[in-house]
């Protein structure tokens, strides 16, 4: 069954518009940017709890909505379930009920069929005559999700649906959702500011920024080759560093950053030699070696000093300047290794970056425009 959903729509409140135009299927695309970039509006225009005021949304070849010819289908109508952050349940019916809520129109015996295959898929059998209120919030979502995919609902919209949540709730949420999407083969979209929620859940991510979609693709592509900078710097790319192409070749093309001769593998656009980029490195993907000698090898080698660091538990983040010319280059390692290159004894150290790892983009400044000598 064709689940691909296409959104091209606008829609102009006050000084901001949306103005977006993107295309997805089965899995979890997530819609992700900072507060107020349009997320949450695009979901509820698909939804069809807002209209935009131009444009045309398809889902498996079914028009939802479409300006030009005054289709809007009424959200009941879309095979969508929505689930949003806040408890949208009703506190006067038990869980039964609430799961009945959407289907309210069939028989008896199929709504109570149909809820109880849900409340079983999501280990809530049991809980049928509790209210709300007696139930923890993973329960609670549980019960919203049961219920948006009621009415057997093929797309499932996700409005930061965990985010009032506790740590470890969240992380169970999230893997409750990753099953979800292997069982039912569902078309999910999935909005959050959380970078690291949305690379845990994405097979596809949209990057919003101030109303636009600025890339969609499958998640490594968005986060290790970003399509500018401003998609690196939502992305939490921390390495991003101004360059100028010296050598173009076949295997690989040079740039100078700050002095520093760096290798970056092909990308998929032609730069020149003279050109202003922007070199983009993931901190995750840089490696430190203990060795000091400049062995040849293909990946750069950059002779630096640790000269910050901050602890996350699980990781720690380290800010090294090179002994020579370069860029101050972020590096995001993990606990064990950080013991056992004694990190906290030894500073210098051989900073090793794949060509693969360096991503580069056109030369824009902050605000998107060309970057001038």
């Amino acid at each position: 069954m064709d689940s691909v959903l296409a959104v091209r729509l606008q829609r102009q409140l006050g000084p901001f518009v949306l103005d977006i135009d993107f295309e997805t299927g089965p899995g979890i695309t997530v819609l992700y940017g900072h507060s107020g970039s349009g997320k949450s509006m695009t979901l509820k225009s698909i939804a069809g709890l807002a209209r935009p005021d131009s444009g045309r949304i398809v889902f498996g070849g079914k028009v939802l909505f479409d300006a030009a010819s005054s289709i809007d289908l009424a959200p009941h109508h879309r095979a969508a379930g929505l689930v949003t952050q806040g408890n949208t349940l009703l506190p006067h019916l038990d869980v039964q009920g609430n799961v009945e809520f959407g289907i309210h129109d069939l028989p008896r015996r199929e709504r109570a069929a149909r809820a109880t295959e849900l409340l079983d898929m999501f280990g809530l059998l049991g809980f049928e005559h509790r209210k709300p209120r007696s139930l923890s919030g993973g329960q609670q979502q549980r019960v919203a999700i049961a219920r948006a995919l009621a009415r057997q609902s093929r797309l499932l919209l996700l409005d930061e649906p965990f985010s009032a949540l506790d740590d470890a709730l969240r992380n169970s949420m999230r893997r409750e959702l990753l099953r979800l999407r292997t069982e039912l083969g569902l078309t999910i979209l999935f909005v959050t500011h959380d970078l690291r929620e949305a690379h845990f859940l994405a097979d596809r991510i949209a990057v919003f920024d101030a109303g636009r979609v600025l890339q969609l693709g499958a998640r490594e592509d968005v986060f290790r080759r970003p399509a500018s900078r401003r998609v690196a710097e939502l992305t939490g790319v921390a390495n991003i560093w101004e360059g100028v192409v010296t050598h173009v070749a076949p295997e690989a093309v040079a740039v100078n950053v700050e002095g520093a001769s760096l290798r970056a593998s092909p990308p998929a656009r032609a730069f020149v030699p003279g050109e202003r980029v922007h070199a983009v490195v993931r901190a995750e993907r840089v490696n430190l070696r203990r060795d000091m000698q400049a062995a040849s090898s293909p990946r750069n080698l950059i002779p630096a000093e640790v000269v910050a660091e901050f602890a996350y538990g699980s990781s720690h983040v380290l800010q090294l300047q090179p002994e020579g010319p370069g860029p101050r280059i972020e590096v995001e390692i993990a606990a064990r290794p950080y013991e056992v290159l004694n990190i906290t004894s030894r500073k210098l150290f051989n900073v090793e970056i794949d060509p693969a790892d360096i991503h580069l983009v056109p030369g824009e400044d902050d605000h998107g425009g060309a970057i001038t000598a």
